[in-house]
């Protein structure tokens, strides 16, 4: 039987999850006999049945003797939903090949063990290297407890990102702008600073043709309380909106968010700032498993000074804009020396319609 074949099939149906079950993982199961797939199923929303369940549900005829593929280790505990791992030992099913173990604690190789104590044979470790990209997120939250923090900028050749005039309408073409929003669906929750409110007054939201979306969390970083009371974000779903501020912002203004609707954070400052370090634990601890970062130059840099992004998505688009006071995706104070910098690893690069995007994870010691 082909196991990486069966287990693509797997995997890809776990994609259809993306926005939907976090902060849990996305899975996907289907069921095997004589190859050929009888039942499939995937973790449709958080709470909801998971991958394997679905699977069990959907099979169109008896799954004795048959071989189930799931993306990630059955759980076995009970959570949102019974314990997965012993609804697929009574099933009937022979054989679990599993992609990748759970890393959450509360699992963590029990579910396998459930499996083996029953007699199903097990096999771990099938394209578990996809596995754990596909939950990337998921891995970083359940272990470290912090958002999984994605950077994307779009750029022009000679890195600007708007001309010297402040028009950035539209730098990347409109297939790179239609994956920065498969990005969106993929995470809780989208992060700007007050400036890019102001300047620009973005929806912040998921806009993708003939498919179910979910919006992002909209993270404002706005120490002083200045988001504007007419700004789209207070007025169209605010309460899909955090307004993360320090004690600088004045009590009327704070009120006055209140008032719209939207939810208002308060975090301790730094260098008359928002405490970028307090902000990711607090959005953690409020189940934001995942930021995208679409803030400008300075928003980036505080973001890679503190060593808090695990990924960067750039587009970069066959144009030059020039101008010595054109902005650029990063900004800041920079760094200080070339041995300084931040360096990517397993940078990959793709051609995104008319633009190339690069992609690749921080890797600092």
């Amino acid at each position: 039987m082909n196991d990486q074949y069966f287990m693509r099939i797997a995997l890809e149906l776990a994609k259809r999850g993306a926005g939907f079950v976090n902060p849990n993982p996305m899975v996907g199961a289907i069921i095997v006999r004589d190859e050929r797939i009888i039942g499939e199923g995937y973790h449709e929303s958080y709470g909801a049945d998971h991958a394997e369940i679905n699977a069990l549900n959907n099979a169109i005829e008896d799954v004795e003797g048959a071989t189930m593929y799931v993306t990630l280790e059955p759980c076995s505990h009970h959570g949102k939903t019974p314990p997965c791992a012993l609804k697929i030992a009574n099933s009937g099913i022979s054989r679990v090949v599993i992609a990748m173990e759970d890393p959450n604690k509360l699992v963590s190789g029990s579910g396998i063990k459930i499996l083996k104590d029953k007699g199903l044979q097990v096999e771990v470790g099938i394209l578990r290297k996809e596995a754990e990209k596909l939950n990337e997120i998921f891995l970083k939250y359940i272990t470290k407890r912090i958002p999984f923090t994605i950077m994307k900028a779009g750029m022009s050749l000679d890195g600007k990102i708007a001309t010297h005039t402040g028009d950035s309408k539209w730098i990347t073409g409109i297939e790179a702008r239609r994956y920065a929003h498969v990005l969106r669906q993929g995470v809780s929750g989208i992060l700007v600073g007050v400036n890019t409110i102001i300047m620009d007054d973005p929806m912040l939201n998921t806009r993708l043709k003939d498919q179910k979306t979910k919006d992002p969390i909209r993270i404002i970083l706005d120490s002083h309380g200045r988001t504007p009371l007419e700004s789209r974000v207070l007025n169209k779903n605010p309460a899909n909106t955090i307004i993360v501020v320090t004690n600088s912002a004045p009590r009327e203004n704070i009120e006055a968010f209140y008032k719209k609707g939207a939810e208002v954070m308060m975090v301790p400052s730094k260098d008359g700032k928002v405490d970028l370090q307090s902000l990711m634990v607090n959005l953690g601890k409020n189940g934001i498993d995942s930021v995208l970062i679409e803030g400008g130059g300075e928003v980036n840099f505080s973001f890679l000074d503190e060593n808090l992004v695990d990924k960067v998505v750039f587009f970069i688009a066959p144009k030059i804009i020039g101008g010595r006071k054109a902005k650029t995706p990063v900004e800041g104070k920079g760094m200080p020396l070339i041995g300084d910098v931040v360096k990517l690893q397993r940078v990959k690069f793709m051609n995104i319609g008319e633009d190339i995007m690069i992609e690749g994870y921080i890797n600092r010691m």
